[in-house]
């Protein structure tokens, strides 16, 4: 009796692990993924789930960055008409734009997150852009700089984010501002950018593609 008793103890556990971890597989998210969530964040955007705001894990070439944005400053250099200095409230003061946007790490994750910014063409317009200009790269406070071609940005609407599904954007993710480069490999989405820079360098290499990634770095 004691050991049939046993047996189905045994089972029973099995059962409630077993329907413990097909539930959390039902919801789709995991214990890991839900304690990075920040209150009040958005979770859902047009009957999709949103992935939190705050990646896996950091993988930024100096760690995460803690900009302060009273002494921040936006430059806009290069090929334009004059260069010039915003200020973090001088881009947020820029329509706002709503994008809900899927990044892909080279890693092999992917988050699916709703953001919010400034179409960087509006922010290239501000100084006025150089015909010669086919080129835009982006600097980090970090060091890290990536390029993207300007046709691609103004003929997609690429953003430069500010917000992350309906809260400022975490320093993990770039705080102040990240390029929401669409379509793009996630190297190319420079986080806590200082400056944006128009060249006519088009062949111009950042931090990862001068270490053998593609410059183009298509899904």
């Amino acid at each position: 009796m004691k050991r049939k008793m046993l047996v189905f103890i045994l089972m029973l556990s099995f059962l409630l692990i077993v329907g413990g971890c097909s539930q959390e597989e039902t919801d789709g998210v995991s214990m890991a993924t839900e304690n990075r969530y920040r209150e009040s964040e958005i979770r859902e955007y047009e009957g999709a789930r949103l992935d939190p705001a705050i990646g896996p894990r950091d993988n930024s070439i100096k760690g995460v960055q803690l900009v302060d944005t009273e002494d921040y400053t936006l430059k806009v250099t290069g090929l334009v008409d004059e260069p010039i200095d915003l200020a973090y409230e001088d881009v947020l003061e820029l329509d706002t734009y709503r994008r809900k946007i899927t990044l892909y790490c080279v890693e092999g994750w992917d988050a699916t997150i709703l953001w919010e910014g400034s179409l960087l063409e509006d922010i290239f317009n501000t100084a006025g852009m150089d015909p010669k200009a086919d080129t835009v790269i982006f600097h980090g406070v970090d060091g890290y700089t990536t390029s993207l071609p300007l046709e691609t940005i103004v003929n997609n609407q690429l953003i430069l984010a500010y917000r992350s599904n309906g809260l400022e954007l975490p320093p993990e993710m770039g705080y102040p501002f990240i390029v929401v480069a669409e379509d793009k490999l996630g190297y190319k989405w420079a986080r806590w950018v200082t400056e944006i820079q128009l060249s006519d360098e088009s062949d111009y290499e950042g931090y990862w593609e001068r270490r053998g990634y593609s410059n183009e770095a298509d899904l």
